[in-house]
């Protein structure tokens, strides 16, 4: 069992949750993408004091590691990995992906469907994966550029629940398919608790020195004339 401390700015919503035992303890939350580097540290330090705990007893610090906003995953791996460094502990690194199909799972309880979490790439793609109840992949994380077809395979299928913020994108290009399920879904580092608390068990941690956020693809920078 763990105190762990969850970070997440992979998205416009920033957060920072506390957990023990697998529990939330604690959470904050930003809405403004731009305010992240700023208000991230305050977050720590007022949940960390308001629940008496120290630094010290923190068993590691886990971190939404993409894929995401450039950004924000910037913001929040650099955050977290600083703060190993200046107190020594341990690095956890969460997909962003699968931690919000964590969060759809507890929020639906559907053992029977697939979950897709979809994030906004801009233009017509998405970061996007398929997971079932228990967390396997059934379509790996990627950059996808949608299509009317993108999930015809499966959906033919099976039920899927959409949802995230690439979601509508999505809905407006899809044919009406009776096993499409779109979901209103709010991300939170409260949804990477059970993910980290699982990956500290298992002692799956970065490396603090080499660990970089999953970009999916590289970062673009339109050439000056």
């Amino acid at each position: 069992m763990a105190i762990i401390l969850n970070i997440d700015t992979a998205t416009a919503t920033g957060s920072v949750a506390l957990s023990k035992d697998g529990v939330v303890l604690a959470m904050r939350e930003n809405t403004q993408e731009r305010d992240h580097a700023a208000i991230l540290t305050l977050f720590i330090q007022e949940i960390l004091r308001t629940q008496n705990i120290s630094p010290a007893q923190l068993d590691a610090i886990a971190v939404s590691a993409g894929p995401g906003s450039y950004t924000g995953l910037r913001v929040g791996v650099a955050t977290a990995k600083g703060l190993c460094y200046a107190w020594n502990k341990p690095l956890l690194g969460i997909s962003t992906l699968q931690m919000m199909a964590q969060g759809m799972i507890i929020a639906t309880q559907d053992t029977h469907a697939l979950y897709c979490p979809l994030l906004d790439a801009r233009r017509q793609e998405v970061y996007t994966a398929l997971y079932d109840a228990q967390l396997d992949e059934h379509m790996a994380p990627q950059a996808l550029i949608l299509t009317a077809d993108a999930f015809r395979e499966w959906l033919d299928k099976e039920k899927i629940y959409f949802f995230g913020d690439g979601s509508p994108k999505w809905q407006q290009l899809m044919p009406p398919h009776h096993n499409a399920v779109f979901a209103s879904y709010h991300i939170s580092a409260a949804h990477m608790v059970p993910l980290a608390e699982a990956a500290f068990q298992r002692q799956q941690f970065a490396d603090v020195a080499y660990f970089s956020p999953y970009y999916l693809k590289p970062f673009y920078t339109p050439a000056k004339g």
